[in-house]
């Protein structure tokens, strides 16, 4: 072995030690860009990879690559995409990639998959191929049933956390909850709370109470406010709890008896810090929760149709909230309570009831001027309404400097400032300029170029970008394109921009992640021509529902998906979807 090789090796194993100690996903794939050297060592002591498109990446390359995966997360379906836009074949199969990984990465523990489409198959290989595996996530999938969720509990016998979110799980009749070993558990988290199907409730409690690790639980809507009392008997030591349907259980015990006893539970529960659930809401049982109030620091209603009266008195014992989702029918007044009661609020989310009502909806500008004064800590916001005013927006901007996510979401389209009948732009063009931290920003209502070109100048950081029912022509998106340096995924829905705007990105589409547009004026001619002119780049457009001008079928593309990909095109596109 000559000297240069020789250093070369001790170079490399010195750096593998550093690299040891180098968490961050950002600071780790700068390494990988320094020299030849440093790209080998940092793959091989990569121990968690995100993959952020599972068509961007083949499994084949990723496991050339990196050697030592021992946390994945995988994600599929564009997120703007919900269910209404993209029908549920259009692809994100997890089989593909989990038939490489079985063989490359046996010591995998950590999972997270993200609106993929999940077989019982697929499940049945993840049990049975990772030795030590310890931790499922799954979030906004479908295609997998009960007794997927089966093999997981039977043969994952190391198994920490099983979370399933907002998936769409099929009931294949099978009693999933009594496959977990009866000798104890390793278990720390399990979220079922998505799960529509009847659970085997003994089955959960004595899952409960052999697993003295466990956490969090959230459960589902079948489990009672009587039976939710035993579980928390049983599990003392939760720090996050979902409360299921929070309904009585119809036993011949007086309602104030149940309360008391309801009560006496959460009051045990010393540890208790969040909470959600409240599917099929008695209000009366609110004032169980007022024992853990005083700790909790994240609040889930988002499912409670509460009013604001019902809402009020549970808010006003909570001051150490930092975590607020609630529907907005709680109305201004049940924000003004937060205001008043939650200066540490850091996120809050409001979501409409009805999205389709016509009037001038529960919550407004009053609500969100409320909480600008009175939760100055705020980090995130998502606020749907039906009315807003820029002098809102702006008191939001200089109240909350340190703004990360703003998504105001006003209902309808093209809807001025309420108060002036102006257009938003300068309510949202102060929350570019004055929150310096911001990159994730959503905007809507009666929005000019004006705005945009705000967001161009200013939004230096802005990485996500949603648009709806905005914007006057090809010039707003152009600011966007050519100031916003930082972007990466840019969401438009309903406004018109056509192709001058897409060219403008050209130089732009691959450092990003992926553009998509729907029911723009972007033609077939110029999806083509960015297609051509940017290798690397892959080019989809969506046209099951064609549009007709004057009798002719359209050339507009129904929708657009651009994204980055070191394989191009993707083999499963469905008939649906053209690549370019």
């Amino acid at each position: 072995m000559t000297s240069a090789i020789l250093i070369n090796q001790v170079l490399e194993n010195v750096l593998e030690n550093v690299l040891a100690f180098l968490t961050s996903k950002k600071d780790r794939n700068a390494v990988s860009l320094v020299n030849k050297s440093w790209y080998r060592v940092e793959a091989h002591t990569r121990l968690e990879l995100i993959i952020g498109n599972c068509y961007a990446v083949s499994p084949e390359r990723v496991v050339n690559r990196f050697k030592a995966i021992r946390s994945l997360v995988l994600k599929g379906k564009p997120r703007f995409a919900d269910f209404s836009l993209l029908p549920p074949d259009w692809g994100a199969q997890f089989n593909p990639w989990v038939t490489v990984l079985k063989d490359a990465y046996r010591g995998l523990e950590k999972l997270c998959l993200k609106r993929m489409c999940v077989m019982n198959s697929d499940l049945l290989v993840v049990a049975n191929s990772f030795v030590g595996f310890k931790e499922i996530v799954i979030v906004c999938c479908d295609g997998f049933g009960t007794c997927g969720l089966a093999v997981l509990a039977c043969k994952c016998r190391q198994l920490r956390v099983l979370e399933l979110i907002e998936d769409e799980v099929r009931d294949d009749e099978e009693d999933w909850i009594s496959y977990f070993p009866e000798g104890g558990t390793c278990l720390e988290s399990l979220i079922f709370d998505c799960v529509e199907c009847p659970i085997n409730f003994d089955a959960l409690e004595k899952l409960v109470a052999s697993s003295p690790a466990l956490k969090k639980l959230r459960v589902n809507r079948h489990v009672t406010l009587g039976q939710l009392h035993r579980l928390m008997i049983s599990a003392p030591q939760l720090t996050e709890l979902g409360t299921g349907s929070y309904s009585p259980s119809g036993n011949p015990a007086p309602a104030d008896q149940e309360l008391d006893r309801v009560s006496s539970a959460f009051a045990a529960c010393r540890s208790l810090v969040c909470l959600s659930g409240f599917r099929e809401l008695a209000p009366d049982f609110l004032p169980a929760v007022y024992p853990v109030c005083a700790n909790i620091t994240s609040l889930n209603f988002s499912y409670a149709n509460i009013n604001a009266n019902q809402f009020e008195p549970v808010i006003r014992h909570c001051h150490k909230l930092q975590i607020l989702w609630v529907l907005d029918s709680i109305r201004d007044e049940g924000l003004q309570a937060v205001a008043a009661t939650c200066a540490d609020l850091r996120e809050l989310r409001v979501f409409p009831i009805d999205a389709l009502e016509v009037n001038d909806g529960p919550v407004s500008d009053v609500g969100l001027h409320a909480i600008a004064e009175g939760c100055k800590k705020l980090q995130s916001i998502l606020y749907f309404c039906q009315q807003m005013t820029n002098a809102a927006v702006i008191s939001m901007s200089i109240n909350c400097p340190d703004l990360v996510v703003f998504r105001l979401c006003i209902i309808g389209r093209y809807r001025p400032d309420h108060s002036t009948g102006e257009p938003m732009d300068e309510g949202f063009g102060a929350i570019v300029k004055n929150c310096k931290k911001l990159t994730r920003l959503a905007v809507s209502g009666l929005l000019t170029d004006k705005a945009f070109s705000y967001i161009g100048q200013y939004g230096k950081l802005v990485r996500t970008l949603s648009v709806a029912f905005a914007g006057d022509s090809d010039m707003g998106l152009t600011y966007v394109l050519e100031g916003c340096d930082k972007l990466e995924k840019l969401e438009i829905r309903d406004s018109p921009f056509g192709d001058s705007a897409l060219r403008s990105g050209m130089h732009h589409y691959h450092n990003m992640r992926f553009l998509w547009m729907s029911t723009c004026r972007a033609t077939r001619q110029g999806c083509r021509e960015i297609a051509r002119h940017i290798p690397g780049v892959i080019v989809e457009v969506f046209s099951w529902n064609q549009l007709v001008e004057e009798g002719e079928k359209s050339d507009f593309v129904d929708t657009l998906y651009l994204y980055r990909s070191l394989e191009g095109p993707r083999a499963d596109a469905p008939r649906f979807v053209k690549i370019l």
